[in-house]
């Protein structure tokens, strides 16, 4: 077994505080008497002895032990420093793998994950989940002519039009483009429909200025309620599939599965 060159020196210190204790032991014990004979003369050589032993002692404590373990108290410091730092990086890069980065929602990929847990949770105690898919009539129109920096603008404010009316539990993003999605568990067809229409109505009511042009969206919408059997990508289907019905009935209406 190989010693680290901090422990060869805590060894060394130790054998020197050994030595300067039994020369100084053997200091007293001439001078009194005792176990080691000898007069005044051998007592004070074993106590130079032992006050040698002690310098030594002293010097190799702070000469070779106390740099090495400051060194490795510094370097101990620098490791937890850099182990936080990445301990918030990797949660920064966590939150950001599941973030959509222009609006601050979750992405599809969270969506997606928060779907199939709610189903398994929610399908545990019978109670029913429900998806709103919401889409911006002609928004790439807007883009089009005001260009992408302008849509990128209301496609923030649109976001932060939905936040507004969702609950804590409930999962909002932005699935891709100008789509968004709405995970609402324990709740009926009658009030998913009554949120779906006052977030509609809220974003119909939006006025995004751009320097002297002020652009008004709407924004169509379909839901459906979970049968408590079919997959994530069933309701995803079905919901989406409302959506398409809305936008065929004339856009900025809510149709319902």
């Amino acid at each position: 077994m190989r010693f680290h060159k901090a422990e060869l020196f805590f060894f060394l210190l130790m054998v020197l505080v050994v030595v300067s204790g039994l020369f100084s032991f053997a200091g007293y014990s001439a001078a009194t008497g005792g176990f080691v004979v000898g007069g005044i003369e051998t007592a004070a050589n074993f106590a130079f002895m032992g006050s040698v032993m002690a310098g030594l002692s002293a010097v190799c404590g702070f000469m070779l032990v106390y740099p090495i373990m400051s060194r490795g108290l510094r370097e101990r410091g620098k490791l937890q420093k850099m182990t936080e730092s990445l301990s918030v990086r990797s949660l920064s890069l966590e939150h950001a793998a599941v973030t959509d980065s222009l609006t601050g929602m979750y992405n599809r990929r969270y969506f997606d994950d928060a779907l199939a847990e709610y189903l398994e949770a929610f399908g545990h105690i019978n109670k029913p989940i429900g998806m709103v898919i919401l889409d911006l009539d002609h928004f790439k129109k807007v883009n089009d002519t005001h260009g992408h920096d302008v849509g990128d603008k209301v496609l923030r404010e649109v976001a932060e039009c939905l936040q507004v009316f969702t609950r804590y539990h409930d999962v909002l993003a932005r699935l891709g483009g100008e789509e968004f999605a709405i995970l609402s568990p324990n709740i009926t067809e009658q009030q998913l429909y009554s949120l779906s229409d006052r977030i509609r109505q809220a974003v119909s009511e939006l006025r995004i200025v751009n320097g002297n042009v002020t652009l008004k969206v709407t924004v169509s919408a379909g839901l459906a309620i979970w049968d408590g059997a079919e997959t994530g990508e069933e309701l995803y289907r079905r919901a989406d599939k409302q959506l398409y019905e809305a936008k065929r009935q004339g856009r900025n209406r809510v149709c319902a599965a």
